[in-house]
C-alpha cells in the first residue's frame, strides 16, 4: 500500500546534527586508512605469494619452511620450532583484549581501567618490539650449522645440536697471535667467518682455522650431537626433501666446511648471491627480502601504534578526555592497534605456517 508509506522533508532525513552511521568524523577516517593499508599489506602478501610459487623466479624446491627456519629460543638455542612465534604472536592477541578492556572502561568513564589496560596493552607492544628484533638478528646471523653445499653440488641445512667451540690454539703465529696461545673469546663468530672464506681446512684428524692475521689454529670443539642433514636444491627433483643422518651427514658437512672453498656454507640471510639461491641459509634471495620488507613494514606500524598509545596515554593521565566526557581517542586509537594484530595473523600464516 505505497498510499500509507511516509515521505520525510530534507530537515527530518538531514538535520546536521548527526553521522547518517552513528559514527563521529574521527573514526570514519581512522577506518577509511585502516582500509587503504589493509590494501597495501594485501598486495605485499599477493606478490609474496606469486615470488613464492613462481618457479621461474624462485624455484619452490628451495623455499625454506617456517618450522625449520625459525626453531629457537632466547637463552635456550636451537631445536623448539615456532615456539617463540607462537609467543610473540600470544601476547600481541593478549594486548589486543587489553585493548579491548580500556576501551570498555572508557564508556563506563572509568580513568584508573583506561590507564590500566592501556599500560598493558604498551607492555605487551614493546614486548613484541623486542622479539621481532632477536628474531631478525637471529634470521640475519643464521643458525650454527649454516647452509652447506655438498660435494654433487646439492644445497641442504643442517639441523641438531652444534658441539660447543672450546678455544683455538695457534700453531703457527701471526702478526697479533704468537706460537701456543689459547684464544677464547668470539669464537663462534670467527669460526663462521672463517667458514664462509675458505679458510677452515683439516690437519690430521684436527680442523685447522687461518685467522686474519696469518695466524694457524687448531680448533677446540665438541661433538656435534644428532647432525642431519635436509636437501633443499638438488638437480633430482626426487632428492628435494631427502634427509642424511649419522656419520654419513658427519662426513659431508666437514667435507664442505673444510673444503677451503669459499661460500661452501652460508650463515644467516644475504641479499645478493651470484645464482638465485644466493648467500642465503634459508632459501631464495627473495625470501628473506619479502620477510625483511614485510615483517619490517608491519613492526614500524606496531612502533606507532606503541608511540601513539604512549600519547593518548599521558593524555588519559593528565584528564584531558575526562574532561571533554568520552574516550573516544582511545577508542580510535584501538581500532588501529585491533588493525595491526590482525594483519600479524595474516604474516604469521604466509612466513611460519604456510
Amino acid at each position: 500500500m505505497a498510499g500509507h508509506s511516509a515521505e520525510l522533508d530534507s530537515k527530518t532525513l538531514w538535520g546536521g546534527k548527526e553521522s547518517p552511521f552513528q559514527t563521529s568524523y574521527g573514526k570514519l577516517m581512522m577506518w577509511f586508512f585502516l582500509v587503504s593499508d589493509a590494501l597495501t599489506f594485501g598486495g605485499l602478501l599477493v606478490a609474496y605469494g606469486f615470488t613464492r610459487h613462481d618457479v621461474s623466479v624462485s624455484g619452490t624446491e628451495g623455499w625454506p619452511i617456517g618450522e625449520e627456519t625459525f626453531n629457537s629460543l632466547p637463552f635456550l638455542g636451537h631445536g623448539y620450532p615456532l615456539i617463540y612465534v607462537a609467543l610473540m604472536t600470544f601476547i600481541l592477541i593478549v594486548s589486543s583484549v587489553t585493548m579491548v578492556l580500556a576501551v570498555e572502561a572508557g564508556h563506563r568513564m572509568d580513568k584508573k581501567g583506561v590507564i590500566k589496560w592501556m599500560i598493558a596493552t604498551i607492555i605487551g607492544g614493546f614486548f613484541f618490539l623486542g622479539s621481532q628484533a632477536w628474531e631478525w638478528f637471529h634470521f640475519t646471523h643464521g643458525s650454527e650449522f649454516g647452509k652447506v653445499e655438498l660435494s654433487n653440488g646439492s644445497q641442504a641445512i643442517v639441523q641438531g645440536h652444534f658441539g660447543e667451540i672450546e678455544k683455538f690454539t695457534v700453531v703457527k703465529a701471526g702478526t697479533e697471535h704468537k706460537a701456543g696461545e689459547e684464544i677464547t673469546e668470539d669464537l663462534m663468530h670467527e669460526f663462521q667467518h672463517a667458514a664462509m672464506a675458505g679458510h677452515l681446512h683439516m690437519h690430521g684428524k684436527d680442523i685447522q682455522i687461518h685467522l686474519e692475521d696469518g695466524s694457524i689454529a687448531n680448533v677446540s670443539k665438541k661433538a656435534d650431537e644428532h647432525l642431519t642433514l635436509i636437501i633443499k636444491k638438488d638437480a633430482k627433483p626426487e632428492n628435494v626433501g631427502k634427509r642424511i643422518e649419522g656419520e654419513e651427514a658427519e662426513k659431508l658437512y666437514y667435507e664442505a666446511l673444510t673444503s677451503g672453498v669459499e661460500n661452501r656454507v652460508i650463515y644467516g640471510a644475504k641479499f645478493f648471491g651470484d645464482d638465485q639461491f644466493g648467500l642465503n641459509e634459508y632459501g631464495p634471495q627473495q625470501y628473506a627480502q619479502f620477510f625483511y620488507f614485510i615483517t619490517g613494514f608491519h613492526g614500524f606500524h606496531v612502533f606507532s601504534g606503541v608511540v601513539i598509545n604512549i600519547i593518548i596515554l599521558i593524555g588519559v593521565l593528565m584528564g584531558t578526555y575526562h574532561k571533554r566526557g568520552h574516550y573516544e581517542m582511545v577508542e580510535k586509537t584501538g581500532l588501529y592497534w585491533h588493525f595491526v594484530d590482525l594483519v600479524w595473523v595474516f604474516v604469521f600464516t604466509f612466513f611460519y605456517l604456510v
